[in-house]
């Protein structure tokens, strides 16, 4: 069995993904893992994730030197479900002993020069595996992540909207010069599990928030090949993304054509359902599926995209990118075949 080590496994994310291993037929937990001045650092795992008791019970280990050298020598992988600084400055040490990484910040998503400076304040120092990261948007591109050493899985909005928005583009359907608008939101759990007033159910209003200069626009932009207007909202639920997206069609874009992209795209990949009906947050939260429906008027087409940003939008996906790149399954430990 493949030997997977996770940092950041107290977060609502890394303790996804410690489920996901637990549960995979061909991964074995390689030790679960916390920054070294964490307060969760020697808790048992399933303390802090009850549904987990008796059968995750691992010590949450601080990543000391020690720490650090353990993984050089028991892990086959790395699962980095940490803050972007701290995923930039650990995948390098890894890769170069051998151990392949599926990074889940956004450190190594998009390249591009001041990128990382404007939009998450730090300076990229490792260009050589920002151009070498295969982006983990595991419908899309398997053909990459099968071959690449560090998988930077896709962001959790970025998902929702180019799942819905790529059989469109690769078709030439998206009408020259139109920016599809992208209206999206995320329970409070994307937010992360330090505990903030803002996330705080008693203050929770339904609200926009990154107005114009959020993160993920850039990133679907870059992978879309095509420039969007993409607006992120608050809700008042814990977890799932719903997306509504709205996108001008060239004039001559039949409905037929439009179903047959998205059948091409998706007919036998059991992550990705054409609903026939519109999604909705309970439809997919705890899954590791993306929902998709659309409808058109004349030229104007909106789809709903309908995801669990803990799974489709972070953890399970980062299986479905392990299951790729070590010829797996592609399926395994996420839905019964």
């Amino acid at each position: 069995m493949l030997k997977a080590a996770i940092i950041g496994a107290s977060g609502y994310t890394g303790a996804e993904l410690a489920g996901l291993v637990k549960v995979h037929p061909e991964l074995s937990l390689a030790g679960l893992y916390v920054s070294e001045g964490s307060l969760d650092g020697h808790k048992a795992f399933s303390s802090l994730h009850p549904r987990w008791r008796g059968l995750i019970d691992e010590p949450l280990l601080p990543l000391d030197d020690e720490a650090l050298s353990r993984i050089h020598t028991e892990a086959d992988i790395v699962l980095l479900a940490t803050a972007h600084e701290v995923s930039h400055d650990l995948a390098p040490g890894f890769l170069a002993k051998g151990i392949k990484v599926f990074d889940l910040s956004g450190a190594f998503r998009v390249p591009g020069e001041g990128f990382y400076e404007r939009f998450y304040g730090f300076a990229h120092q490792h260009s050589d595996w920002l151009a070498q990261a295969a982006y983990g948007l595991a419908e899309w591109n398997q053909a990459a992540i099968q071959k690449a050493k560090l998988i930077a899985v896709a962001g959790c909005y970025p998902t929702a909207a180019l799942t819905a928005l790529k059989p469109l583009q690769n078709a030439g359907f998206i009408a020259d010069n139109n920016k599809p608008i992208i209206s999206a939101v995320s329970g409070v759990t994307g937010a992360g599990r330090k505990a903030s007033l803002a996330t705080s159910f008693s203050e929770i209003s339904f609200k926009p928030y990154g107005v114009l200069n959020h993160r993920h626009q850039p990133e679907i932009s870059h992978h879309l090949d095509n420039q969007v207007v993409f607006q992120p909202h608050l809700g008042n639920f814990i977890r799932g993304i719903l997306a509504t997206i709205y996108v001008q069609l060239n004039d001559d874009v039949t409905d037929e054509q439009i179903a047959q992209a998205y059948h091409q795209a998706y007919d036998g990949q059991k992550i990705v359902r054409l609903t026939g009906q519109w999604p909705q947050i309970n439809d997919v939260a705890g899954t590791p599926f993306c929902d998709l429906h659309w409808a058109r008027d004349g030229n104007q087409l909106i789809i709903v995209s309908a995801i669990d940003n803990l799974l489709k939008g972070a953890a399970s996906q980062a299986i479905q990118c392990i299951n790729i790149n070590q010829g797996f399954s592609p399926l395994a430990g996420l839905v019964q075949e």
